[in-house]
């Protein structure tokens, strides 16, 4: 039986994390780069094994991510507080507004712009990885690569500590069938002005192995 479900985006996420594993009790499965086939493609896993009466016990989106400077250095790991949808809304001449201040219902927004983890995964998984960053993990469609754009970021979302693409869209579905979710993430990349020669994608791989070897080792809630 498989309890907990973890959903990347590339298969390269998904070797590195089974490199850390030997739980048959965990599934990794790569899904697609973007919220929303993360979004889809989760929300189908979580309904088959329902249906085949092996539902999952929790999901997670893991994977690599850029992180805000200040917050969490390259190679570090990050457990996400919350998943933020960070770029759904409008833009107006005062600025970007977010989606729930668009007069948007709730219930049309798979819970609202932003889905909080599990308080109790997030303990299991601080517990596992006592020296991660917590803070808001956002989700963004094109990948910040501008100085104004990060500083509009650190703005709008203090207490964001790195974006990646998938970590809301995995939410939203985990929270439509009820399943706990959580993000972890290691870090690659500054956010920041683009610039491949400062990745260290590597290093990010190594670290999402460590983490996941981690977390195997503690039981779920």
């Amino acid at each position: 039986m498989t309890d907990l479900l973890v959903v990347t985006a590339v298969p390269a996420e998904a070797e590195a994390i089974q490199a850390g594993l030997d739980d048959p009790t965990i599934a990794v499965v790569p899904v697609g780069v973007g919220a929303a086939v993360a979004a889809a493609a989760t929300g189908r896993l979580l309904a088959f094994a329902e249906a085949a009466g092996r539902p999952y016990r929790a999901v997670i989106s893991a994977g690599v991510a850029g992180g805000f400077a200040d917050q969490v250095p390259v190679g570090g790991v990050v457990l996400g507080t919350r998943a933020v949808a960070a770029d759904l809304g409008a833009e107006s001449p005062d600025g970007f507004l977010p989606i729930d201040e668009l007069g948007m219902p709730p219930a049309l927004l798979g819970g609202g712009p932003a889905v909080s983890a599990d308080p109790e995964l997030l303990t299991t998984l601080r517990t596992a990885l006592p020296s991660a960053t917590v803070g808001a993990v956002l989700t963004v469609n094109t990948v910040t690569g501008t100085a104004a754009s990060t500083q509009a970021l650190r703005q709008r979302y203090p207490d964001a500590v790195a974006e990646a693409m998938e970590g809301y869209g995995v939410a939203v579905a985990a929270s439509q069938a009820g399943v706990p979710f959580a993000e972890l993430r290691t870090i690659s990349n500054p956010i920041g002005p683009r610039d491949r020669e400062a990745w260290r994608l590597s290093d990010a791989l190594a670290a999402l192995t460590t983490a996941a070897a981690a977390v195997a080792a503690v039981a779920l809630p």
